[in-house]
């Protein structure tokens, strides 16, 4: 059976290629929006996966560049690892779905989401989003409830459904909704400093336009779907979860309740030795039920605690931040450094600054091929007090790292402003929840310190969310630290300036967020975020004049375009000689702008020195000092500027008549010499007596200007 199922969204129509493609898959089908083409698969085993404690979801997002019509670099020519976007893209699939699987399911489930072709106006990663949502729902796999998303730009103005090219270049938002019929569940934003109501005006905006698409999945899926397996769901057996509870649930609550976290952590491992010695022999297999029920108890306690008592773990208001420090210039060597301290949390970032040249070159499917401003986030396994193996960054810390780098991006000053790549690294030292966004405030003080004139500090704060089973109650909190993140609801990260927000990420462990929820927190947040700035502005109030004695200074000279291959050189010839000269880096842009980097100001005056000669204009009637480069019968040859060279006829010389070039000048003599004229042909000609008498001219004038000067003081 092959069928092609299509509706309208903003204007364009989305189609659904469904029984032709995959036919082994529990569903596959190709879902495409304009050109834009993805290949959906979703399968699951047949029974859970034993001795797991998690629901094993895997989200691939795959992408391949002949998508777009490129050859893959590198010498194995075909795709390697996922890039940083795919990475990214394939958290944002999976954290709306990931609630809306039943609880207790553990069977493996595995969708992949393949970019098979792409046209710049329509983005395969919204795509694959409602791909991914569509294909669980006609699979037999039990998820019930579809999810749409959709971009949303703002232009001129006005808001726009998934923007195109152009759009996006003119918009001043970047934001994905991710919504069921009733509720959002997902939202990723990038902004231009955008006011806290016009941001939640898009996310409804998003909202209304994500309930469309869910009803066309519905339609789909009540028409083709497959039936619906019984799922077979994890649950401890009654008998054990009452011998637990019955003795544990009040030393659990006991420990929880205390404020210090270290002393309530020796608490809870004090139980849980208690509970090991009690149900070990008696439950020997049964050692992940217990710590099932064990934190079925804890997250109990602190929802009753928070709901019901109005209290916080460590005993603060629900709208408290918890203590904040900054600080700047603490390593010798490096170009920027930045220390941010809320709580126990505890990050560092170390600005970089280097040329043009060394930008991040993309090889991906966007539009996008170079970034001159990067951030990365490293979370090291002491940041938590534990042991691991020390691995490359992953899913975690790309995503972290690309939110920091969001809500940065649009205060980083221009190439012609700053003319110079920068590297932002954080470092997390101390996790005690909100280590993303303690990385922007540590990246505004690097900045800051490097001298990078941001057009404003950024800050940012996560706000978690606590409610009832039933939704009824909620209690939203500011800061969360890392035990409220682990049994709340929600995790609300927003960053931006005094002015607006310029990058927002937040997902749920529930079905979704309410609309009144949304807009408090949005306001809850900004009075935070309000609140770091000042401590941030108090300990450095405005980019450092001057660059740090380590950094690189940059030069800039322009040149016509028409001179770039003089200064380049046949193969690269001419650069690399100067860049050996002077140990000097040069990047040349297509108008003719040129940027020397060099740590020694005397090697780039040089490298600018010879570039100006090498793109000057060879003017009559200008006089140059040359050098001489072949001799002739009938003259001498004299470079005037690097590769220029123009004739001095044996009669121009020298006064009296020459009856050999060698009897006046020989090869490497420096002479000064006149230009006569340039013929049609280009030829320059020189004379070397004509040079002598204008400079004899001007010493006398400017002996009898001194000498005038001198019978005027008398």
């Amino acid at each position: 059976m092959s069928e092609i199922i299509q509706t309208t969204i903003a204007g364009r129509t989305l189609k659904v290629d469904y029984g032709k493609i995959g036919r082994l898959s529990n569903c596959a089908f190709f879902i495409s929006y304009g050109d834009t083409v993805v290949l959906i698969n979703a399968n699951a085993s047949d029974k859970p996966r034993e001795g797991v404690d998690f629901f094993p979801l895997s989200i691939e997002y795959e992408e391949r560049l002949y998508s777009v019509g490129k050859i893959p670099g590198g010498f194995i020519k075909r795709e390697g690892k996922p890039s940083e976007k795919a990475i990214l893209h394939a958290r944002a699939i999976d954290r709306p779905l990931r609630p809306l699987f039943p609880k207790g399911y553990r069977n493996d489930v595995q969708v992949v989401c393949t970019v098979v072709s792409v046209d710049q106006d329509n983005a395969p990663d919204i795509l694959a989003i409602n791909g991914a949502s569509l294909a669980l729902c006609m699979s037999s796999i039990p998820f019930t409830t579809p999810v749409g998303a959709v971009s949303v730009g703002l232009v001129d103005g006005k808001f726009v459904i998934n923007p195109g090219l152009e759009e996006r270049s003119k918009s001043s938002l970047n934001l994905t909704v991710c919504a069921t019929d009733e509720r959002v569940m997902m939202v990723e934003a990038g902004g231009d400093e955008i006011p806290e109501d016009t941001m939640y005006d898009a996310i409804m905006f998003g909202f209304e336009e994500c309930k469309k698409i869910v009803a066309f999945q519905k339609e789909t899926m009540n028409k083709y779907g497959k039936q619906k397996e019984e799922p077979e769901l994890y649950k401890v057996e009654e008998s054990i979860e009452e011998e637990v509870r019955k003795f544990a649930f009040q030393k659990i609550k006991d420990a929880m309740y205390i404020m210090d976290r270290d002393e309530r952590n020796e608490a809870l491992e004090d139980v849980d030795k208690e509970l090991n010695e009690q149900f070990s022999e008696k439950y020997p297999d049964n050692g992940p039920d217990i710590a099932d029920v064990v934190y079925k108890i804890k997250k109990e306690i602190v929802r009753n605690m928070m709901l019901n008592e109005h209290r916080r773990v460590d005993g603060r208001a629900f709208d408290e931040i918890r203590p904040i420090s900054c600080e700047v210039g603490i390593l010798p060597r490096t170009h920027g450094t930045g220390l941010f301290t809320r709580g126990l949390t505890q990050v560092m970032t170390v600005a970089t600054l280097g040329s043009l040249g060394d930008v991040q070159i993309l090889d991906g499917v966007g539009s996008e091929e170079s970034k001159r401003y990067i951030h990365h986030y490293n979370f090291p396994s002491y940041s938590t007090g534990e042991t691991r193996p020390l691995r490359g960054p992953g899913r975690r810390e790309i995503g972290h790292g690309a939110l920091a780098e969001k809500a940065l991006k649009p205060l980083i000053p221009s190439e012609d402003e700053f003319p110079y790549t920068i590297r932002l690294v954080s470092e997390v030292l101390s996790s005690n929840g909100s280590t993303s966004q303690a990385s922007i405030c540590g990246s505004t003080l690097a900045l800051l310190d490097a001298g990078v004139p941001i057009k404003r500090p950024a800050a940012g704060i996560a706000m978690g969310l606590i409610t009832s089973e039933d939704l009824s109650k909620e209690e939203i909190v500011t800061d969360i630290q890392g035990i409220e993140d682990f049994f709340g609801d929600m995790d609300f990260k927003v960053g931006g300036t005094e002015k607006g927000i310029t990058a927002i990420q937040f997902d749920t462990k529930i079905h979704g967020l309410s609309e009144k929820c949304i807009r408090e927190t949005l306001n809850r947040a900004r009075t935070a975020r309000l609140f770091i700035l000042d401590k941030i502005n108090k300990c450095i109030p405005e980019a450092r004049k001057e660059l740090s004695e380590y950094a690189p200074k940059t030069y800039t000279m322009s040149i016509s375009p028409d001179k770039i291959r003089d200064v380049i050189g046949a193969g690269g010839k001419v650069i690399n000689k100067i860049i050996a000269e002077t140990g000097v880096k040069i990047d040349i842009k297509e108008d003719g702008k040129i940027f020397v980097m060099s740590e020694d100001s005397s090697n780039a005056k040089k490298a600018l020195k010879i570039i100006e000669n090498l793109t000057r204009e060879v003017k009559a009637g200008e006089i140059y000092l040359g050098k001489v480069t072949k001799t002739t019968n009938f003259g001498a040859f004299v470079e005037i500027l690097p590769g220029k060279e123009g004739l001095v006829h044996i009669s121009k010389l020298d006064f009296t008549r020459v009856n050999k070039v060698e009897d006046i000048v020989s090869v490497g003599d420096k002479i000064l010499v006149k230009v006569t004229d340039i013929d049609n042909q280009g030829r320059i000609n020189l004379s070397r007596k004509d040079a002598i008498k204008d400079s004899e001219e001007n010493n006398l004038k400017q002996n009898n200007s001194k000498e005038d000067n001198l019978k005027q003081n008398k």
